[in-house]
């Protein structure tokens, strides 16, 4: 993901609202946007002026214009984990389903796993990869941190390798073999997992990394960070 891109996609949504200013679905774009800078920390300027907020301002908008678009649930839901509304968060996904059944996004696995509820997590990723064949490659990663927080480390490094295999460029998947190399002793595969961490997000640390992994319980907290501090990741 680039910066640049997010940007163009901004433009053709704020010529898309010029037309309509209550089109929902865009509203739901440009939470998008604002929310993929947050996460992928894309750019120093839009972080420091609140891409989150403005994320979550455009998610309630969307809302607000259509509750029964099952989109606008989900990135609402999406940016409250951010926000540690960890409740409210698992709310908004679960009308999104309630709106269309067969409606699936790999975001709610993961606000399921940052609120302490891994199992359930691999059972609506697993429903997610089955019912989208061509699905996110992160639905692996987060599956894997699901096993991670279980503790399963064999099933977990199975589905993270895939993952980085797959996606090399993304740091995130890399953070969480890294910790779960540190789980399973392999401190030297962890510690290089690390070292591309730091070449991908050069200056990364424990502090930025909380950030964009705000558990609900201190449990799981401690369990994650611990293991990447065990991986030579810098506070």
């Amino acid at each position: 993901m680039r910066a640049e891109d997010v940007y163009k996609a901004r433009r053709l949504v704020q010529q898309s609202l010029a037309i309509d200013a209550n089109y929902a679905r865009s509203y739901v774009v440009l939470a998008n946007t604002h929310a993929a800078v947050f996460g992928n920390r894309l750019d120093s300027v839009s972080l420091n002026s609140g891409a989150l907020d403005l994320a979550h301002q455009y998610a309630r908008k969307a809302v607000e214009l259509d509750p029964n678009l099952p989109e606008a649930h989900d990135v609402l839901g999406f940016v409250l984990v951010w926000k540690r509304q960890h409740d409210a968060s698992i709310a908004g996904f679960e009308r999104a389903v309630a709106l269309n059944s067969n409606h699936v996004d790999w975001r709610f696995g993961w606000a399921l796993v940052m609120a302490g509820e891994s199992q359930r997590a691999i059972n609506v990723l697993r429903a997610y990869m089955r019912l989208d064949p061509f699905h996110a490659s992160l639905a692996s990663c987060f599956v894997g941190s699901a096993y991670f927080m279980l503790e399963e480390y064999s099933e977990a490094l199975g589905l993270l390798r895939d993952h980085v295999s797959r996606v090399p460029q993304a740091g995130f998947g890399h953070t969480w073999l890294a910790a779960t190399y540190a789980q399973v002793g392999q401190l030297d595969e962890a510690r290089a997992e690390v070292a591309e961490v730091l070449r991908l997000r050069p200056g990364y640390t424990i502090s930025a990394a909380r950030c964009l992994a705000p558990f609900k319980h201190a449990k799981d907290d401690k369990h994650y960070f611990d293991a990447l501090r065990r991986a030579g990741l810098p506070e």
